[in-house]
């Protein structure tokens, strides 16, 4: 049980890194402008499954 006690404090490191990268992610999203253009590729993809 040596090894699971060392890598006992890595899970919140990890955890805090993935938010800053998908934060990181949604704001290049927003700044690039490609906010719109997603959300309508969305809408459509939704409208063709259920036939509206």
């Amino acid at each position: 049980m040596r090894g699971r006690q060392r890598d006992a404090g890595a899970g919140f490191v990890e955890y805090a890194g993935l938010m800053i990268i998908i934060a990181g992610i949604f704001t290049l999203i927003d700044q690039i402008g490609l906010d719109g253009l997603i959300s309508t590729a969305i809408r459509t993809a939704v409208t063709n499954v259920t036939g509206g």
